[in-house]
């Protein structure tokens, strides 16, 4: 006599490392080791992911799962070998949304970029022969530069992993250390990032061709219908404007914005129509699929506030103050791929990014700029040079920090995908 099949489903194990990059966290996994019909896009995959983070949560706190209920750490990671030449890692993002079983790909994740390379290097991705060669014979210590292939966007980006030699005189990925990044409570190792070429060569980084625009905002719930903006294409899709002219200073912290839900919806709806502006969008409506991108962010003249976590800024510290909004939310510190934009932005003379900086002088070049966020600061760094009559980004820069918290494996229910 055959017995009753169970009435419920196992539950299945699948590696995966739980990682913080900069100011974010996500689980990340490498390709082979996720179940086989979640190894190509589709629906198993995302059902998989999503229940893996413990989304759709009505209650906004994926208890259930090992997001954290914050744009930050509702993330995730899958990591392969690169077949591409002069790439050692192929990396895809998701960003998973909280309350709805959706997972945006459309963009990079800044913050996570961080962990890649040294992820890739603890997952076996990147060549040994390599890994040992960045240590000078003689030496201790050395930097591996892992070169990854960001499949989301299609760019090339680096990242110098600080290694070290371990027991057996083993090269091992240095994650303490006494580098300091503001919105990260605990010093770690510093990784320095560099976007290459973060804007095609054939696609405009100012997608209207204007440095600053006349943005139509009628029925968005400003005292004005129109304000002036800076749409720019360099690391994630970003409408940057003057903080004054959506009544605010720059100095907003979390509990000014994510408490009003009227403040909320009026700035979804600018950032949906900004997507209009920028051709991401044919309608409005779109923007409730596409969370992710584009985002916004106001800046203003450098002045003194107080960061969350208690610390004076003094605006002899910084070249002037940024804000932007991820998922709905204003961000704790500063989204990676939006700081990208802020370099980008800041290093084009003209644009309102750039103005801020520079006092006003929009004739002004910089070639970096330190920026005030909720958290504290960030300095950035880019290079952008104007191209028969189209500016284009060559190269961000910006340094992060990154550190593994947990390996072992994730277990999710085998009905859930």
């Amino acid at each position: 006599m055959s017995k009753p099949k169970p009435s419920f489903a196992p539950q299945i194990s699948v590696p995966a490392t739980y990682m913080r990059g900069g100011t974010s966290k996500g689980t990340f996994f490498k390709l082979s080791d996720l179940p086989e019909r979640c190894q190509v896009a589709g629906a198993a995959r995302d059902q998989f992911l999503l229940r893996v983070i413990g989304s759709p949560d009505p209650y906004g706190k994926q208890i259930d799962g090992l997001g954290n209920g914050s744009s930050s750490t509702s993330k995730t990671v899958i990591l392969s070998a690169s077949d591409r030449p002069d790439h050692d890692v192929n990396y895809l993002f998701g960003q998973v949304n909280i309350a709805k079983p959706m997972i945006d790909w459309a963009g990079n994740c800044g913050n996570l970029t961080a962990a890649v390379g040294a992820c890739a290097i603890n997952m076996g991705l990147v060549d040994a022969d390599k890994i040992a060669n960045s240590i000078d014979e003689d030496a201790e210590s050395g930097i591996c530069e892992v070169r990854i292939w960001q499949e989301n966007i299609g760019k090339t980006i680096i990242a110098h992993v600080p290694v070290y030699k371990g027991a057996n005189d083993k090269v091992q990925v240095q994650e303490t250390g006494d580098f300091e990044l503001d919105g990260v409570t605990f010093p770690a190792a510093e990784v320095k990032i560099e976007f290459i070429d973060p804007v095609d060569a054939t696609s405009d980084m100012f997608p209207t061709g204007n440095l600053i625009d006349d943005f139509d905002v009628m029925g968005c719930g400003l005292n004005t219908d129109s304000v002036k903006a800076t749409f720019i294409s360099a690391g994630i899709p970003t409408i940057f404007m003057k903080a004054e002219d959506l009544g605010f200073t720059g100095t907003e912290l979390q509990g000014d914005i994510n408490s009003d839900s009227e403040l909320l919806a009026k700035l979804e709806k600018i950032r949906a129509t900004g997507g209009v502006a920028m051709g991401l969008f044919k309608d409005v409506s779109e923007a409730q699929t596409s969370q992710h991108i584009p985002k916004i962010a106001w800046v203003g003249a450098a002045q003194s506030y107080t960061a969350s976590s208690g610390k004076s800024v003094d605006e002899s510290e910084i070249d002037l103050v940024v804000r932007a909004m991820s998922m709905g939310q204003l961000h704790h510190a500063m989204m990676g791929t939006a700081a990208v934009a802020i370099a980008a932005a800041a290093t084009t003379q003209g644009t309102l990014v750039n103005q801020a900086a520079g006092c006003g002088q929009s004739e002004q070049q910089l070639s970096e700029v330190r920026f005030g966020h909720p958290s504290g600061t960030l300095l950035v760094g880019g290079k952008t040079e104007l191209v028969d009559g189209s500016w284009q980004a060559k190269k961000v820069s910006m340094s992060r920090s990154a550190r593994r918290i947990m390996i072992g494996e994730v277990f999710v229910p085998a009905d859930a995908f």
